[in-house]
């Protein structure tokens, strides 16, 4: 069943914002359970992961669940996305991405509106979203050749994953970025440590199309000559 563009445009903006909320949210709620940075991250983790696995499989089937302009500029690049609906797609990430920030503060009684000031910078930072961002969009592409029906559980273990070996404990998606910098809670991020974040992800996402694309194309198969045997 395909889908129009608005109706792809809602579930990317639906799943984005219920992605933020839940990364926000959970921050928040973990913060305040305890002093522990560590089993606070670990409160942030798993309803990241476990969230990342419902919202794609019900919305995969009507948007293609990307939820994540790196995943959009992926396929954009692949050849396997138009490129009028990229800006479309990122608009819709991005407002979703913001109002689930704002939902999450609703929720637990903090202002809505808020700019953190929680510093994440540095070249160890930025690496770390071009690894965080590289493994992701291999994890898809990998997962679409191999195993399209359990690319849910794979994006979910893998943020999960990523988020603790990883230095940034892996954003790797622009929206989200955006997203978080609207909030000083656990798990925002200042503003001005965005812009870099984001090409650090746009970096890491453009390095697995390269490498996927050659690394998933199956060998020519070998043509025999029968007059040279």
């Amino acid at each position: 069943m395909t889908f129009d563009l608005q109706r792809r445009l809602v579930a990317e903006a639906l799943g984005t914002g219920l992605l933020v909320c839940t990364v926000v949210g959970s921050g928040i709620m973990a913060d305040s359970l305890t002093p522990d940075v560590a089993l606070a991250l670990l409160g942030n983790t798993l309803p990241t992961g476990a969230i990342l696995v419902v919202l794609i499989t019900i919305l995969g089937p009507i948007s293609g669940a990307h939820f994540n302009p790196a995943v959009t500029f992926a396929f954009r690049l692949n050849g396997g996305f138009p490129g009028r609906e990229v800006a479309p797609y990122i608009a819709a990430q991005v407002l979703g991405g913001i109002a689930g920030s704002l939902l999450a503060h609703a929720m637990f009684d903090q202002p809505l509106l808020q700019m953190s000031q929680t510093v994440r910078s540095g070249v160890p930072q930025w690496i770390a979203e071009v690894a965080a961002t590289f493994g992701l969009v291999a994890t898809i592409f990998a997962g679409l050749k191999f195993r399209l029906e359990a690319i849910p559980w794979l994006v979910g273990l893998y943020i999960t994953a990523a988020y603790w070996f990883t230095a940034s404990t892996s954003f790797a998606n622009p929206a989200v970025a955006i997203a978080r910098a609207f909030s000083d809670t656990f798990a925002g991020i200042r503003p001005w440590d965005v812009p870099a974040f984001i090409l650090a992800e746009l970096i890491g996402a453009a390095l697995a199309v390269a490498l996927m694309g050659w690394l998933l194309m199956p060998p020519e198969p070998e043509i025999i000559d029968p007059v040279a045997e």
